[in-house]
């Protein structure tokens, strides 16, 4: 049996090709596993691989000015990690950084060979649209987190979208990840919990109604 063969199966991207196109997927790619806290790429690389993600956790960041980290999203397990804009170069220009949470296992694409194999024949195009719009839509809730909502909304998305996540964080990595104080975060998670919408057992926040929390983020 072929373990990398196995590992791409595992990824939904691929669902719709052949034991033969998964074949050639394989004869392009190869597996890569990476520690916990190690980096991806960084800002401005530019790769000639596609990245997809078959187990882990990943951390998409910026750095402003003055070197500080902006959080702008996590990327789960059985999904894209590369960003991009364009499919007429061979390369990929990093727009962001990339850091591992847990330890993970990514399959690494040559995209030249990608592109010749499977997208010119349009085979898996539609597959790659899907991607780049659940990346735009990522994006569309950094823009919400970051310029619209108030603490209460930042972390009422956080607990619907990623209550996994937030779980495994320590409250402080939560409130530097949401741009907001510590004290804030707290007073917050009191709310909600004295308001029935979640619950905290042994640390772990529990949501118990869903409805009211949609309804604080949509303000």
């Amino acid at each position: 049996m072929d373990e990398k063969l196995e590992l791409i199966k595992k990824l939904s991207f691929f669902s719709s090709l052949s034991e033969e196109q998964l074949s050639t997927i394989n004869s392009i790619s190869k597996i890569m596993t990476y520690p916990k806290n190690s980096i991806l790429y960084y800002e401005n690389d530019i790769n000639d691989r596609i990245f997809f993600l078959i187990s882990g956790l990943l951390k998409v960041y910026k750095i402003d000015k003055f070197e500080n980290e902006i959080f702008l999203y996590h990327i789960h397990k059985n999904s894209l990690i590369s960003e991009l804009t364009t499919l007429d170069n061979n390369s990929i220009h990093c727009f962001s950084n990339a850091e591992f949470l847990d330890d993970s296992i990514v399959l690494e694409i040559d995209f030249t060979e990608f592109k010749n194999e499977f997208l010119s024949k349009n085979i898996l195009n539609s597959e790659f649209i899907n991607e780049i719009l659940l990346k735009t839509q990522q994006l569309h809730c950094v823009v919400n987190r970051e310029l619209v909502f108030d603490a209460t909304a930042k972390v009422a998305f956080t607990l619907q979208n990623d209550l996994e996540m937030f779980n495994s964080l320590k409250r402080h990595e939560i409130s530097f990840m949401l741009h907001i104080q510590p004290e804030t975060l707290s007073r917050v998670l009191k709310k909600l919990k004295r308001n029935n919408i979640i619950d905290i057992e042994n640390t772990d926040v529990v949501v118990l109604d869903s409805e009211k929390l949609s309804k604080i983020i949509k303000g």
